[in-house]
């Protein structure tokens, strides 16, 4: 779901690069991200952070991680960023990517991500978008071009449909399966809900009474 546009967007974030990176300077930071945070500690990427709940939340709970927030929307990113400049707390662990999600390769080198998150992706029910599904096979392969053997991938939605057809494409690539790591229903499992950090539609949509799946997985 598009935000709608917000009119201080684009020179807000001109004027906070620092926190924010473009497009053409992520490109150019391949391999050496670790060069704009004030620690070297492991990377952690969300795919579409949305306004930023999700990423903000886990940057102050985990301040021994790295975190990237990529966004394709210049409102979404702007408000997720905003946020969190605004936050009380001090987060020199976080930075937002502005660009593309489908060129997650072209931002990192192979290891330099440990971690992928993807929250309620566009679920694309049409078959022929298939393709555009987060968690179709070439978006799989990108993920696995950028993570270490072992290198996990979580994901959470509300769509069924989506998480079986995630499921199916994450078995026929060879995602190795934590069961521990699959929720058919996490909100109401209060062993994993005790870490449980959730985004703005995680909670509008639990709060509806839709189920809420879970699925983490490792690439070999």
């Amino acid at each position: 779901m598009r935000l709608r546009n917000k009119k201080w967007a684009s020179g807000w974030l001109a004027e906070h690069n620092d926190l924010v990176i473009d497009q053409e300077r992520a490109t150019g930071l391949q391999g050496n991200w670790q060069t704009i945070f004030e620690k070297t500690q492991p990377i952690h990427v969300e795919i579409g952070t949305g306004k930023g709940q999700f990423i903000i939340g886990m940057a102050k709970k985990y301040p021994e991680i790295n975190f990237i927030g990529m966004e394709i929307q210049e409102s979404a990113v702007a408000v997720a960023a905003r946020k969190a400049a605004e936050d009380e707390a001090v987060l020199p662990n976080l930075k937002f990517i502005f660009g593309d999600g489908a060129g997650v390769e072209t931002y990192f080198t192979k290891g330099e991500v440990a971690k992928i998150f993807l929250n309620f992706s566009d679920p694309w029910p049409k078959s022929r978008h298939e393709t555009r599904r987060l968690t179709y096979k070439t978006f799989l392969e990108g993920y696995q071009s950028v993570l270490p053997a072992g290198g996990e991938l979580e994901f959470k939605t509300d769509n069924r449909g989506l998480f079986e057809y995630s499921l199916y494409s994450f078995a026929n690539f060879g995602i190795k399966f934590d069961p521990a790591g699959i929720s058919l229903d996490l909100h109401n499992d209060a062993y994993k809900m005790v870490d449980n950090v959730a985004t703005e539609y995680e909670e509008k949509f639990s709060a509806q009474g839709f189920l809420i799946y879970k699925f983490v997985g490792s690439f070999e």
